[in-house]
């Protein structure tokens, strides 16, 4: 069960994508809407604030710069991993 605030919606998935502009309309005019999958909240739309905005920090180093791990120092057949994977699975 779920503790909603005063003038809280709830809403599914599916109903959300079928009438998202009219939830967001409702988020922007102060009333926030809670998403649920399968009965779990998973999350909120509330109003957007101005004073709340992101701020993009930049990264500490290039991505050419982040070492990569050493090689397994044996062949790996990507195709017959799977191909067993598979096999063990069923």
């Amino acid at each position: 069960m779920t503790m909603k605030a005063r003038g809280e919606r709830t809403v599914g998935v599916a109903e959300l994508k079928a009438r998202l502009s009219e939830f967001l309309r409702a988020a922007r005019r102060g009333h926030p809407v809670i998403v649920c999958d399968r009965d779990t909240p998973v999350a909120r739309l509330v109003p957007y604030a101005v004073d709340q905005q992101l701020s993009v920090r930049r990264p500490l180093r290039r991505l050419g710069d982040v070492p990569l791990p050493a090689p397994l120092g044996r062949p790996i057949d990507s195709l017959t991993a799977l191909l067993e994977e598979r096999q063990s699975s069923r």
